[in-house]
């Protein structure tokens, strides 16, 4: 089964190697929707696999919105201390940043821009001949 939708991230992406040495990012994807006017979110982990999740890992962040596809959508049942549980899992195959979960930072101290040297002009009377030397190709 396959799902689409806008999710937030409850936490930063967790990046791992596994012990093939494949690369996996998990992401706690949070769904919300409207019912009767009462909000309901449905938790669903997401696993982005390999060179995607190692370049996109530094920018999901806990609070970002992001556009997802998943495959392969199931109940995954598990034991914990307080007993059994069920939780919704998917492999991630499409993933956009929609907004939100920036790291604020002081920003860089920004510096003067160096001068602009003058333009260089033509002499008068010169033609557009003259520019077609310096065009590279």
């Amino acid at each position: 089964m396959n799902a689409y939708g806008l999710a937030r991230l409850g936490r930063d992406a967790e990046l791992r190697t596994t012990s093939n040495g494949d690369t996996v990012a998990t992401l706690a994807l949070a769904f919300t929707r409207r019912v009767k006017g009462e909000k309901l979110t449905q938790w669903v982990d997401g696993a982005l696999w390999g060179r995607r999740a190692e370049s996109l890992a530094p920018y999901l962040l806990k609070g970002g919105l992001v556009a997802v596809t998943l495959e392969d959508v199931h109940i995954e049942t598990f034991t914990s201390q307080n007993g059994d549980g069920h939780k919704l899992a998917g492999r991630v195959i499409d993933v956009e940043l929609a907004g939100g979960g920036e790291r604020t930072a002081a920003p860089a101290p920004r510096q003067a821009p160096a001068p602009r040297p003058a333009p260089a002009t033509a002499p008068m009377g010169s033609g557009f001949d003259d520019l077609d030397s310096d065009i590279p190709f």
